[in-house]
C-alpha cells in the first residue's frame, strides 16, 4: 500500500470525486451533461463519450490534488488512458489524485428494506488487476430504504465480509450503505446504520482499515464516532440526490466528513461548453465543494 496515498486520504484537507458512472447510470450523466440519447447509438459509443466527459474533466487545469483528495473510477476506467497514460497512473502521477476503484455489479432486488449489492464473480482477479494498476482502494454500493433491523444487518455484513476481502488483497475498502434521501424513516435508519457499524468496526482486527461513504445524516454531526473511530481511515458522504447547494451545505454541518460526490461534482458542466466556459465552471464547483468539505 503507498504509505503517502494513504497519508494523503487520511489527513488531506480536500475531497474525492466519484467519476463511477457505470451501464445503468451513465446515459443519465450523459443527458445531463448535454448528450442526448439520439447522439449515440449501442453501448461501447455511450462509454467512449462518458469516457470523454471523465478525460475533460481530469486533464481540466480545474481538477488539482491540492482539492482533489482522490477519484473513484469506473472499471473500464482503469483499463483506458487520460492523456497517454493509464487512468492510475495520470490521476497520481500527474494531478496528485489518488486513484479508487468502483468494484460492485450493481444491486439486488429489495427485501427487507435493502438493496444488497449483487454477486461479485471474479472479485479477487479484479482486485489483483487493480493492485497491478496501483489502485489504493475500492467502493461499493448497497442501499437502504427503511428503517429495517434484519436488512441493514444484511447490508452492513455483505459490506464487512466483502470489505475484508479487499483488504486482505491489499487495497482500502470504501463501504457504502446509502440511506435513500426518500426514506421516511430515514433518520431511524441512520441511528440503526451507526449502531451497526459501530458493532463491526469494534470486532476488526486492529490491523484492517476501512473508508465509510454515508448518506448526509438528518442530525448534525451524527456520525462523529464513526469519524474517530481507530478502524475507519475517513468517512466520505454521497450527495445522494440532493443538489450541489443543499449536498454542501449539509456537508457543511457534518465536520470531519468529506464529499465524495457524483451528480453535485459534475452539475452545471455540458459537452457544449467552450474549454473556458467548462473549466470554469468546474473550478466553481470543485471550490464549493473543497469549502463545505474543509469547514
Amino acid at each position: 500500500m503507498n504509505q503517502e496515498q494513504l497519508s494523503k486520504i487520511a489527513d488531506g484537507k480536500g475531497f474525492i470525486a466519484a467519476l463511477d458512472q457505470s451501464g445503468g447510470s451513465t446515459p443519465k450523466a450523459l443527458k445531463l451533461y448535454g448528450v442526448e440519447e439520439s447522439e449515440y447509438s449501442g453501448e461501447a459509443q455511450m462509454f467512449d463519450l462518458v469516457h470523454a466527459m471523465r478525460t475533460r474533466i481530469v486533464t481540466s487545469p480545474a481538477f488539482d490534488g491540492r482539492r482533489v483528495l482522490g477519484a473513484i473510477l469506473f472499471e473500464q476506467t482503469m483499463d483506458r488512458q487520460f492523456d497517454g497514460l493509464d487512468a492510475a497512473d495520470y490521476l497520481w502521477q500527474r494531478k496528485q489524485v489518488v486513484p479508487f476503484l468502483k468494484v460492485d455489479k450493481g444491486l439486488a432486488d429489495e427485501a427487507d428494506g435493502v438493496q444488497l449489492m449483487k454477486p461479485i464473480p471474479g472479485l479477487d482477479a479484479l482486485l489483483k488487476r487493480a493492485v497491478a494498476k496501483k489502485i489504493f482502494g475500492t467502493k461499493m454500493r448497497s442501499v437502504v430504504n427503511g428503517a429495517n433491523q434484519k436488512g441493514i444487518d444484511a447490508v452492513l455484513d455483505q459490506q464487512f465480509e466483502i470489505g475484508r476481502q479487499i483488504f486482505a488483497a491489499g487495497l482500502i475498502p470504501i463501504l457504502e450503505p446509502e440511506v435513500s434521501i426518500k426514506a421516511a424513516d430515514k433518520e431511524q435508519a441512520e441511528v440503526l446504520l451507526k449502531q451497526g457499524f459501530l458493532k463491526r468496526l469494534d470486532a476488526l482486527p486492529s490491523d484492517v482499515q476501512v473508508m465509510l461513504k454515508l448518506t448526509l445524516p438528518n442530525v448534525d454531526g451524527y456520525y462523529k464516532e464513526l469519524v474517530d473511530h481507530p478502524r475507519v481511515v475517513r468517512v466520505v458522504a454521497l450527495s445522494g440526490g440532493y443538489d450541489r447547494d443543499e449536498a454542501n451545505a449539509r456537508l457543511s454541518r457534518n465536520p470531519g466528513v468529506i464529499a465524495s460526490f457524483s451528480r453535485a461534482l459534475t452539475e452545471g458542466l455540458s459537452a457544449k461548453q467552450s474549454d473556458e466556459a467548462f473549466n470554469s465552471a468546474l473550478d466553481g464547483a470543485i471550490e464549493g465543494i473543497y469549502r463545505a468539505s474543509i469547514a
